[in-house]
């Protein structure tokens, strides 16, 4: 194997976190902002891209895998946790919203995975963390994720984060199976990705879900979320009292504390 084989165990329901075994010297990298906690010896370092080292020689190289993290809308840096002791250690990452932890092992799925581009939590030193290219048009205007997903190459462990309750699905080949744009989680690397038009101009237009959906073709496997990220932030944000005679719950309150505060 070329990357470090790391142990792991998941923690909690809804809120989860991954609590990461590493032996001495092993080495797992994360997404900035997903750590949580970490025994003793742990030594922490941010790094340009996700540290593979695959194509990534001389400072250049280096620029050049770290940008392309931007494009997905990923900070430039990563940041690694190694185990400097002589015992095995443990580190743990979290979830940034409500939803699910997926371990997926590359070594037993082809050796990639196609994902949102937000949905990766933490994998084994070696994992190489990129971006995909859709190559179709309708995929790159309508798909929700845009032309560039990330691609999880290796044969490591990786770890996926999707919202609400998740969903595997085994698709024959040419087994169809159509979904929301922004449910789509992750794909193995043959499932082919297009984006298809919902049919009649009542359903598009008064449906409530949409103008577009996502085709999934197999062979292959894919992972649905029951609650992307999004939608969940429209809700919130939809059902939050606003100022300027908002009339959901709260609005009342509110205009009587602004009242007295002189707004």
């Amino acid at each position: 194997m070329n990357n470090h084989e790391i142990d792991y165990k998941i923690h909690g329901d809804d809120m989860q976190f991954v609590e990461v075994e590493l032996d001495p010297h092993e080495t797992v990298v994360a997404e900035a902002g997903s750590f949580m906690m970490m025994d003793d010896d742990i030594q922490m370092e941010t790094i340009f891209g996700d540290g593979s080292g695959a194509g990534t020689s001389g400072l250049m190289g280096k620029l050049f895998s770290a940008g392309k993290r931007v494009l997905t809308g990923e900070s430039l840096f990563m940041t690694t946790f190694t185990n400097a002791g002589s015992a095995k250690r443990h580190v743990s990452f979290a979830s940034p919203y409500p939803g699910k932890i997926i371990p997926m092992d590359l070594s037993q799925l082809g050796g990639k995975i196609i994902c949102q581009k937000d949905a990766f939590l933490a994998a084994a030193k070696g994992v190489q963390v990129g971006i995909e290219f859709q190559r179709k048009i309708g995929v790159g205007f309508f798909g929700g994720e845009g032309f560039i997903m990330q691609k999880l190459e290796g044969d490591g462990m990786a770890f996926v984060h999707a919202g609400g309750t998740i969903t595997k699905k085994e698709l024959l080949p040419g087994q169809t199976l159509r979904v929301d744009t922004g449910c789509l989680v992750a794909m193995t690397r043959d499932v082919s990705y297009d984006i298809e038009f919902v049919k009649g101009v009542k359903t598009a237009l008064f449906g409530g879900e949409g103008l577009f959906f996502a085709t999934l073709r197999g062979p292959g496997s894919v992972w649905i979320q029951s609650l992307p990220f999004s939608r969940l932030a429209s809700r919130v944000f939809a059902a939050a009292p606003h100022r300027g005679g908002s009339k959901d719950e709260g609005s009342i309150a509110r205009g009587i504390f602004d009242m007295f505060n002189g707004d």
